[in-house]
C-alpha cells in the first residue's frame, strides 16, 4: 500500500508529533490510528479532536474502524494531492472522487458511508459548515443473493469426516468447524468464545456468542456438537483452565500442543482452508460459507425465515435472504432442461 493511501506518507507536523507523544501509553494499533493526516492537522485543533473522537471514541467495532479509517484516509489523501483544504471540499469534488475510484459498487457505498460519517463529526465540531458528502450518491446496487461461496450439506459432512483423531489439533479443528456448521456463527464470534460461554442450564448446553454491534446470543448445542466439544476439551486438557480461557487456541509450533492464545478470524480461515485442501474440497469455500449452508438447509426444511434470521443474528430479514441459495438451485434445475 502506498504511503498516501495509508495516510503515513507525509512527515509529521509538530501537532502530529505532540498527539503521538500524548498517546504513547496506548497500544501500537491505537497509536497508528491517531496519526493525523496533513489536511486534518492544517485545519486546527478542533479537526484533530474530531479525528480522535471519531476513530477512537465512536467506532467500537475493530473491523468497522479499520475499514472506515482506510476509506477516510484514502479520500483525504486524494484531496491533499490536489491541495484542496477541508472547508473548500464541495459535493462536486466528492462526486469526482467517486468517479475516479476504481473499486466495486458495494465498496464505494462503504467508502461513502465512512466519509459521510466522519465529515458529520467535522460539522459538529465546527470545522466545516456543511457536509459535502451528504448529497452525493453512488451507483445503484441490488443483490438478491450473497457472494459467499457455497458449501453443500454433503461437502460439510465430507469435511468433518476427513479430519482424523490423532492429535489435539485434530480435535480442535473438528470442534471448531462443527461449531461453525451447527450454530451458523461468524468466525469472529467463534474466536471470542471463552470457556464460561459454554453454559449448562440443567437441561442442555448452549454457547453464548458476542456478535457484531454488541449483540449477545445464546445458541443451543445439539448432541453431536456437544460430543465433539467435550472430546476437544478433554484432549486439550481444558477442564482445569479458568473460565476466561479461550476455547479455541492456537497451536504451539510443530509440537502439536495448544498455546494459551486465542485463535482469531484469520487463524480460523487458514485452518478451514487447510482442512478443505486435505479433504479435496474447493478452496474458495470460507468459514462464512457455513452460514449460507445452514440458512439454505433450514429454509429447505420449512423453518420460518424469522427463525433463521434470529439464528444468524440479522436485524433485517432482507440480509437473511441473501444467504438463501434455494433460488440458485431452482435456476440450475431450469437450465439443465435446455435441449441443446
Amino acid at each position: 500500500m502506498s504511503g498516501d493511501l495509508a495516510g503515513g506518507g507525509n512527515p509529521q507536523s509538530p501537532a502530529q508529533s505532540r498527539a503521538a507523544n500524548l498517546l504513547s501509553p496506548l497500544e501500537p494499533a491505537y497509536r497508528s490510528q491517531i496519526v493525523i493526516p496533513q489536511s486534518i492537522s492544517n485545519a486546527g485543533s478542533s479537526a484533530q479532536f474530531a479525528w480522535e473522537e471519531f476513530f477512537l471514541g465512536k467506532l467500537r467495532n475493530a473491523y468497522t474502524r479499520r475499514a472506515y479509517l482506510h476509506a477516510v484516509r484514502h479520500f483525504l489523501s486524494w484531496a491533499e494531492r490536489r491541495q484542496i483544504e477541508l472547508p473548500r471540499i464541495t459535493p462536486g469534488m466528492v462526486g469526482q472522487y467517486f468517479d475516479e475510484l476504481a473499486i466495486s459498487t458495494p465498496s464505494k457505498k462503504l467508502y461513502l458511508a465512512a466519509i459521510r460519517s466522519f465529515l458529520d463529526v467535522l460539522v459538529q465540531r465546527h470545522v466545516i459548515v456543511l457536509n459535502p458528502a451528504l448529497s452525493v450518491r453512488t451507483e445503484r446496487y441490488s443483490a438478491t443473493e450473497g457472494k459467499t461461496p457455497e458449501i453443500t450439506v454433503e461437502q460439510s459432512r465430507q469435511l468433518l469426516n476427513a479430519i482424523p483423531s490423532e492429535s489435539v489439533v485434530d480435535f480442535r479443528d473438528r470442534a471448531l468447524i462443527a461449531t461453525l456448521i451447527y450454530t451458523a456463527a461468524r468466525a469472529g464470534a467463534v474466536a471470542k468464545l471463552r470457556l464460561k460461554d459454554l453454559e449448562f442450564d440443567g437441561v442442555q448446553f448452549s454457547l453464548k456468542f458476542n456478535e457484531k454491534r454488541g449483540k449477545a446470543r445464546s445458541i443451543p448445542v445439539r448432541a453431536d456438537l456437544q460430543r465433539v466439544l467435550q472430546e476437544y476439551v478433554v484432549a486439550g486438557g481444558l477442564e482445569a483452565a479458568g473460565k476466561e480461557s479461550p476455547v479455541f487456541r492456537t497451536a504451539s509450533g510443530r509440537r502439536g500442543t495448544l498455546s494459551r492464545r486465542a485463535m482469531n478470524g484469520v487463524d480460523i480461515c487458514r485452518m478451514v482452508k487447510r482442512r478443505l485442501k486435505a479433504a479435496g474440497l474447493p478452496g474458495l469455500i470460507s468459514p462464512h460459507s457455513f452460514r449460507s449452508m445452514a440458512a439454505t438447509d433450514l429454509l429447505l426444511h420449512g423453518v420460518a425465515l424469522e427463525d433463521v434470521q434470529f439464528l444468524l443474528g440479522h436485524s433485517d430479514s432482507r440480509v437473511t435472504k441473501l444467504y438463501d441459495r434455494r433460488q440458485k438451485q431452482i435456476t440450475r434445475n431450469i437450465v439443465e432442461r435446455i435441449s441443446v
